[in-house]
């Protein structure tokens, strides 16, 4: 279950959207895969029984889903200060990664995850299983209920998709070139 948690997490978020649906719909799925681990045919497949019960969790959440919160609170306004003052003090991690560094991967993950969301649905859900969770063809053809040669379409057509989404992105702006 552990394995799974994040892994769980990261694809109902992606193809939910909303970060509260993602969580309920994780949670249901870990909690769907712990009451029917016993019914498990295949533990080579495991990972194909997993997603495919957070699929079709997403999938009813989809359907049901109206609630979108206003406002996501930090940990940091929840939790009291220690120290019973208003001023709070931050310790900034030290990572061998540069500032500057983490700015850029972080705005580049955040067009990723726009992109990804903007992709339609038949082809997110592919490219979401065989590239970031790193399902086989066949698993993701199992979990989708898809012949393969029909995953391998819906990928390839996913993946131009990205391509082009991200290129405009990842182009120089106004004919600058890197200096």
């Amino acid at each position: 279950m552990e394995s799974f948690q994040h892994r769980i997490f990261q694809y109902t978020w992606l193809m939910c959207g909303q970060r509260e649906d993602a969580e309920e719909v994780a949670q249901d799925t870990l909690l769907k895969i712990f009451e029917s681990f016993d019914q498990l045919q295949d533990p080579e497949r495991v990972k194909a029984w997993v997603f495919r019960i957070a699929k079709n969790y997403c999938l009813m959440k989809r359907r049901k889903s109206v609630f979108a919160p206003e406002r996501e609170y930090s940990l940091d306004e929840l939790l009291p200060n220690p120290a019973g003052d208003s001023v709070r003090t931050v310790q900034v991690p030290d990572t061998a990664e540069l500032p500057e560094q983490q700015v850029l991967r972080a705005e580049l993950n955040a067009e990723l995850e726009r992109v990804l969301r903007g992709l339609p649905d038949l082809y997110r859900s592919v490219v979401l299983l065989r590239d970031v969770e790193g399902l086989s063809t066949a698993e993701t053809a199992e979990v989708l209920d898809l012949s393969e040669d029909v995953v391998k379409q819906r990928l390839h057509r996913g993946r131009l998709a990205l391509r082009k989404d991200l290129a405009a992105y990842l182009s120089p702006v106004n004919g600058e070139e890197n200096k």
